[in-house]
């Protein structure tokens, strides 16, 4: 009984040692064959490339490297959007492909100051952008992040946030201004790029009259009238 108990745990061995081999023979492979020789990061501006190294280890290989798990790691930094990454087989390069937020608010809420992007992610700085510092409260927040996903969702970048008051929240979309109040409705931001193109010159849209854009020639504060698209 002992000498067949043996006669196992030898086989046992002798299977453990050939899978060990193995592995160590298909790593050697990969890492000789198709070894990561160096990583370029594209779109970043705030994002700093040395952090994409830090998730791609010294001696990695193409065949071994987890793509999903740097994208995730990549993302995790605020100033991220989102992130591709593409092995380039013959030159051996990591390619990493980013999209940046972009700081649409600074604000001063309670007393504390926020930078926010479009979907409300909070930003560590401005980045770059030339924003107003303005006073908010959180249901101006909430009506910016709202007003921005549904901007976005046709098609519509909001760039900055101007300013909050009691005429309204003035912003900037498509390089032109706007002006709404509460909850946008989605049959006034269909229009509304329309209504742009339609309009060229015209220095605002206000879209704070329920179901309407109306095509100021006048700021807000001192408009006398304009024409509804």
């Amino acid at each position: 009984m002992s000498g067949a108990v043996s006669r196992v745990f030898r086989g046992i061995s002798l299977s453990l040692a050939v899978a060990g081999l193995t592995a160590a023979v298909v790593f050697i492979f990969a890492y000789l064959l198709y070894p990561v020789t160096g990583i370029q990061v594209e779109g970043a501006r705030m994002y700093p490339e040395s952090e994409v190294s830090q998730t791609v280890s010294d001696g990695a290989s193409l065949l071994t490297l987890n793509a999903e798990m740097v994208e995730r790691q990549v993302k995790t930094n605020p100033w991220v959007k989102s992130a591709k990454v593409t092995k380039q087989w013959r030159s051996g390069i990591v390619l990493v492909q980013v999209e940046e937020r972009r700081a649409v608010l600074d604000g001063v809420l309670n007393e504390r100051r926020i930078i926010l992007a479009a979907d409300g992610t909070e930003l560590p700085g401005l980045g770059g952008a030339s924003l107003g510092r303005v006073e908010v409260d959180e249901d101006h927040v909430e009506e910016i992040l709202r007003a921005g996903r549904n901007l976005e969702s046709h098609g519509i970048t909001l760039q900055s946030v101007d300013d909050v008051g009691a005429g309204g929240i003035k912003a900037t979309v498509e390089g032109r201004k706007i002006v709404f109040a509460k909850r946008l409705a989605d049959e006034q931001v269909e229009a509304l790029s329309g209504i742009m193109r339609r309009n060229p010159q015209a220095p605002l849209f206000d879209l704070r009259s329920p179901g309407r854009v109306v095509v100021s020639e006048t700021p807000p504060s001192s408009r006398g009238g304009g024409a509804s698209g």
